[in-house]
């Protein structure tokens, strides 16, 4: 397994390589996912609601540099080690100041669109952040068993926030089990929902509020650590579950086992989406699948880009997907990493009811 510097190492030429295909001289880095990917997992922000930070990354055809006020630097230097693993880090005041660098500066020239790319909106660049995330979701092996572990962590902490719920405790609360089981493992869940009761019959992202559990909960986690994210979600209902509710669950369970199946080396999203489309008519709910995306390629962020009908990005083997199809009250979710023998389910909790009749099995709703 290759050492952190190694994985930079790849990563640079990886991404050189991109750049001269491309055109590109100078390529900027603001998002905090690209930050990680090229980082090797490095922290690089503050608010972790943010999807920039105080860190600017840019890269030339022979130079790298991460550029940062003097609050980050330090830590930037000392605990996660980036100029030994080839990072130059330049400092600035943190109130700035004229001769505080610029990506300009650093690299030698003017930004222009012609000879500069960024992964985000920028003064005098191109905006390549589609290509930037295609690039960051072709994991290598040591990403993959980074993911492995970490899709292993997110499972065991749904699980025990599971665990913890009962009755009568807000969708706070329940949110609070999640954040309590995730922290602990180095993990933050920078996708926290909780729905209990009706509200899962309506709303699709429901973030949690202090409405009470009686019998139906729905929770939903994205968990990050070392850049990486993993997205699960379970169903829990106490007492006898309604047959409407037996019945949604095992339809979006059949659409998700469906396109996990589907999930294969040398397919594309849309093919894999024409088989969402198709186990949904199957299932009893024809167009089911436009109330909500239903999900794609994951890596550096939740969703690195999403499966659309007409999507022509090709899976490759090592590659995570989360599909999570859904209907009123009902959603099936995990990682899962496309294998040349079949999908690996990555957020597995085997502790949970399964349901087996689909192609591939997937959890039921636990019966407490």
């Amino acid at each position: 397994m290759m050492t952190r510097k190694q994985e930079i190492e790849a990563k640079l030429e990886r991404l050189r390589g991109w750049m001269d295909e491309s055109g590109l001289e100078v390529l900027v880095l603001r998002r905090i996912a690209s930050l990680a990917w090229m980082t090797a997992g490095a922290t690089t922000y503050v608010v972790t609601a943010n999807g920039e930070g105080p860190v600017t990354g840019v890269v030339t055809r022979d130079g790298a540099w991460l550029l940062t006020n003097n609050i980050e630097g330090a830590r930037l230097v000392e605990e996660e080690q980036l100029p030994e693993l080839g990072w130059e880090v330049v400092t600035h005041p943190w109130f700035g100041g004229p001769n505080a660098p610029t990506p300009a500066s650093v690299s030698g020239g003017e930004l222009t669109p012609k000879r500069a790319g960024a992964d985000v909106p920028f003064d005098g660049t191109r905006n390549v952040a589609a290509e930037i995330s295609r690039l960051r979701s072709r994991l290598l092996p040591i990403e993959q068993a980074r993911f492995t572990v970490l899709g292993a962590e997110c499972a065991a902490a749904m699980s025990t926030a599971a665990g913890a719920v009962v009755p009568g405790q807000s969708e706070y609360e329940i949110a609070g089990h999640i954040a309590a089981a995730t922290q602990p493992r180095g993990i933050q869940a920078i996708v926290n929902l909780v729905a209990t009761d009706e509200r899962m019959h309506r709303y699709r992202h429901p973030l949690p509020t202090t409405k009470k559990l009686e019998r139906h909960a729905l929770l939903v986690m994205c968990g990050r650590r070392d850049g990486l994210v993993a997205s699960v979600s379970r169903i829990i209902h106490f007492g006898p579950v309604p047959e409407e509710i037996r019945r949604a669950h095992e339809a979006v369970a059949y659409v998700d086992g469906r396109a996990q199946a589907a999930s294969r080396p040398g397919r594309t999203l849309g093919e894999v989406f024409t088989e969402i489309q198709d186990a949904y008519r199957e299932a009893g709910f024809p167009d089911a699948w436009q109330g909500h995306h239903q999900g794609g390629v994951s890596g550096y962020e939740p969703r690195e880009y999403l499966g659309l009908p007409d999507s022509t990005d090709v899976l490759e083997e090592g590659m995570v997907v989360a599909w999570n199809p859904s209907l009123p009250g009902a959603k099936s979710e995990d990682s899962v990493m496309v294998g040349a023998q079949g999908p690996v389910v990555l957020t597995d909790t085997p502790q949970w009811p399964m349901i087996e009749t689909v192609s591939v099995p997937r959890a039921g709703i636990l019966v407490r």
